[in-house]
């Protein structure tokens, strides 16, 4: 089995990266996937990721023994803040080489695993590595978390400028409607955003994250992600 690693990021921190990767995580179990999600480090916690929490709330499912091994978050740090201060704050390190083992045992067993990194492409690791960094040495695609909010067009070009500069593949910009804003500039943001990728990046697709809890059908098209 020839698995995918699909690393999703957003272009700013509360874009509604877990949220994202939770329900799709779910869509993809629906659509007959084997699929876990993976946090590459959690800020402001302890024991346990809050975010990986929230996966499987959204995707229904109780705590895996992965996530009792800490295969699926291998840091947590205490201090919410970028992950490079949060080590630092806990008198720890960040060896990237455990992260990207814990991910390598992830595709033993799945053929998706939906790796969330933490804030945007250029949150540091530490004083010598960005995240963007981290996903060109792992030649990892990239799901873009983005919503209609006001200034969401400038944040989102620039994270694609930066993974065209890098050789990343934008594998698909994850257009999140929730929570609702202002509906002319989310329906017009998105019209930006379809022919800009038409023109720029062709082969990025785009798919459309409505508002969804737990108990409800996922009802969202990822055919670009199978």
């Amino acid at each position: 089995m020839k698995s995918k690693v699909l690393f999703i990021t957003g272009i700013d921190t509360n874009i509604g990266k877990t949220f994202a990767t939770g329900i799709l995580a779910r869509a993809l179990a629906e659509n007959g996937k084997k699929v876990i999600t993976q946090k590459m480090i959690q800020t402001g916690c302890e024991e346990v990721s809050e975010d990986i929490e929230m996966h499987r709330k959204l995707q229904g499912i109780p705590f895996t023994e992965e996530d009792k091994a800490g295969l699926t978050c291998p840091y947590i740090f205490t201090y919410p803040c970028s992950p490079h201060m949060a080590a630092e704050k806990d008198g720890r390190t960040i060896d990237l080489s455990v992260i990207s083992k814990a991910t390598r045992q992830l595709q033993e067993k799945y053929e998706y695993i939906l790796l969330e990194g933490a804030g945007g492409l250029m949150v540091p690791n530490d004083f010598n590595s960005l995240t963007i960094d981290y996903i060109r040495e792992q030649t990892y695609p990239v799901l873009l978390v983005t919503s209609g909010e006001l200034g969401s067009i400038n944040h989102t070009l620039l994270s694609l400028y930066a993974c065209k500069q890098y050789g990343i593949q934008v594998k698909a910009i994850i257009y999140n409607l929730y929570p609702p804003t202002d509906e002319l500039i989310t329906v017009n943001t998105m019209e930006y955003l379809t022919q800009y990728l038409k023109k720029d990046f062709p082969d990025t697709g785009i798919i459309l994250l409505p508002e969804i809890s737990e108990k409800h059908t996922t009802c969202i098209d990822i055919q670009c992600l199978l």
